[in-house]
């Protein structure tokens, strides 16, 4: 059988001891559960001596791991590693330590990478695409049945193969909780649902609700109950096939507390494609709400990260992206206005469905870019949504290192106390602002500054050179800090940065030829993604836990950073143009004849 389907999400179970990869796709309105029993996890040791004392010494510790001598580039150097294969990745994280306290073993690689991630980046399989599937169909596997959940199930026989089609068509459904709390902050326990609001880009948009609005309405769905209520929610959201179903706050708070009321309730949330129910799994330092095969992105978290606010309220980020109030109840009101039977109640619907219509704008805003980078960075929405831009562009990393044969390093053993010698870096350059108003203004941006400094001086750790060296023309030389950086053969971050600015640099070009508005704005999100993965790797270089973290790097950045604004600054003057404010990788200046600029 074949298919060609769009992957939404993946995970793994154990069967007969055995891991099992599934990853849940749709084809149309189909959904098919795709899975692939063929791969294994594994790590890579870096002997001390000779491989095969080292293999002899694994074999004794752990007599059930296969071992093979792999040739890999380790910060551009070939080595020979050991690439241990597992049955089992509990075996995997098990059997750790034990490798740590050999002695034939000087360092174990890649052992932190979780199974499904390694699955993803090793078959190169890219969630949110479409791919080729090639397989046999089955009746049943591992407690999953077509028939009873209206799926289909294929073992896969061959490798998917990309599918060079864009797919932008997800069927996206917003929705949200009021919960009626006279004691203040909701307890499930005691408080009910009142209203649950949805929104669609598939045409549903209502507010299900035991109670109606006074006055005519067509968006209000009388239910007898609140059980009645969370069917019909969890009905509707079956019936309509959603792909991703957005919040706001939602892992905080609608998923955990609607999962509460619901078990107090005695109604099953099994809106997984698997036939399962939302769980709670951790993410960063909190809790996110996973749904197998439909895609939950919480909104709330993605603005934090997007922009900067005082505040991150639904009311504040839709005024701040749209220039439009909302509508808005106190939350320490809602209970007085459910209650009150009269136009209190009839605006806390149109609050409810106000909210839903927002969440699902900002999503409709936000999510070309974060299923761009989902595209390039290879890791499923659900993760990217959580993920901090210095994640994000690390699994970059990864991935592109898989294909360019390197071993990844491991994380830095520093602490979070030393990023104190921070201190030590100063940072872009800035320029106090002439006090006054200016007029006529000049601006000087240099494209992409940080980056191209990357690319051009070649910054990388693994062509950093501490100490004398006896040609110091093959260097590039950071002013300042006088660190070394050789010239050649290229570093991997930089190799990768300018792979991924030059696509871009073609992306522009593109957006520039085309008349096709649609087109442009999807070249556009496109190119606003590689530019924000690539302007994240300086950050990352002074970051402890970055797994190419480099103190040196981030300084030898900021110090050319510094020297070339300063230069470009000095060299405008020439032609007449005075700065009067500086910040980092541009200026502003105005132009006179004659001034005397104190230095």
């Amino acid at each position: 059988m074949e298919k060609d389907v769009v992957i939404l999400d993946i995970d793994y179970v154990t069967i007969d001891d055995s891991p099992i990869i599934r990853l849940f796709t749709k084809e149309n309105e189909n959904n098919i559960i795709l899975i692939d029993d063929s791969f294994k996890p594994y790590l890579y040791v870096l002997p001390v001596g000779f491989p095969d004392d080292c293999i002899d010494e694994i074999h004794e510790a752990i007599p059930d791991v296969d071992i093979e001598v792999v040739v890999k580039k380790d910060f551009q150097i070939e080595t020979d590693f050991l690439k241990l294969t597992f049955k089992h990745p509990q075996s995997l994280a098990k059997h750790r330590e034990t490798l740590r306290g050999l002695s034939e073993v000087d360092e174990i690689r890649e052992s932190d990478i979780p199974f499904y991630r390694r699955y993803l980046i090793n078959n190169n399989v890219i969630p949110m695409t479409k791919v080729k599937a090639i397989g046999e169909q089955l009746d049943s596997f591992g407690g999953l049945d077509a028939e009873a959940l209206d799926i289909e199930i294929i073992k896969l026989t061959e490798p998917l193969k990309t599918v060079n089609e864009n797919v932008t068509d997800f069927r996206i459904l917003s929705f949200d909780l009021e919960v009626r709390n006279p004691r203040g902050m909701p307890n499930a326990e005691e408080d009910e649902i009142i209203m649950i609001g949805v929104s669609s880009n598939f045409g549903v948009k209502k507010v299900i609700s035991t109670k109606n609005k006074s006055v005519e309405n067509d968006f209000v769905e009388q239910v007898d109950s609140e059980k009645e209520m969370i069917e019909t929610f969890v009905r509707l959201i079956k019936d309509n096939n959603v792909d991703i179903i957005v919040g706001y706050n939602s892992d905080n708070f609608d998923f955990p507390y609607l999962k509460d009321r619901a078990k107090i309730l005695n109604v099953d949330i099994d809106i997984g494609m698997d036939g399962s129910t939302v769980k709670f799994i951790r993410r960063g330092y909190a809790n996110a709400a996973s749904i197998k095969g439909l895609i939950h992105v919480d909104l709330y978290l993605v603005m934090r990260r997007y922009m900067s606010l005082e505040r991150y309220t639904l009311e504040r980020v839709y005024e701040e992206l749209f220039g439009i109030e909302k509508i808005d109840v106190p939350g320490d009101k809602i209970w007085q206005y459910w209650d009150s039977d009269g136009e209190k109640l009839d605006l806390l619907f149109d609050y409810s469905l106000d909210d839903v219509e927002a969440t699902l704008q900002i999503a409709e805003q936000t999510l070309p870019l974060n299923l761009e980078l989902t595209h390039i960075v290879g890791q499923p929405l659900f993760d990217l949504s959580r993920m901090a831009t210095g994640q994000q562009a690390e699994w970059f990393l990864v991935k592109e290192a898989y294909f360019d044969n390197e071993v990844i390093p491991n994380k830095s053993s520093a602490n979070f106390a030393d990023r104190q010698t921070a201190d030590n870096n100063a940072g872009g350059y800035v320029r106090e602002p002439d006090v006054g108003l200016h007029e006529n203004l000049v601006q000087f941006d240099f494209r992409s500054l940080y980056p191209s400094i990357i690319i051009s001086k070649n910054i990388s750790p693994d062509v950093l050179e501490f100490g004398e060296v006896d040609n110091i023309e093959d260097y590039n030389v950071a002013p300042e800090h006088e660190f070394k950086f050789k010239k050649e053969p290229i570093g991997f971050i930089p190799s990768v940065i300018a792979k991924i600015l030059n696509e871009r640099f073609k992306i522009k070009a593109a957006m520039k030829a085309t008349d096709d508005p649609i087109e442009k704005r999807t070249l556009d999100v496109q190119q606003q993604a590689i530019k924000r993965l690539a302007n994240t790797m300086y950050g990352i270089y002074g970051f402890p836990r970055f797994r190419w973290y480099s103190f040196e790097c981030a300084k030898a950045i900021t110090a050319w950073g510094r020297q070339y604004i300063k230069k470009s600054m000095k060299e405008a003057e020439e032609f007449g143009f005075y700065a009067i404010y500086a910040d980092t990788d541009g200026f502003y200046a105005k132009y006179k004849k004659n001034k005397n600029v104190e230095e």
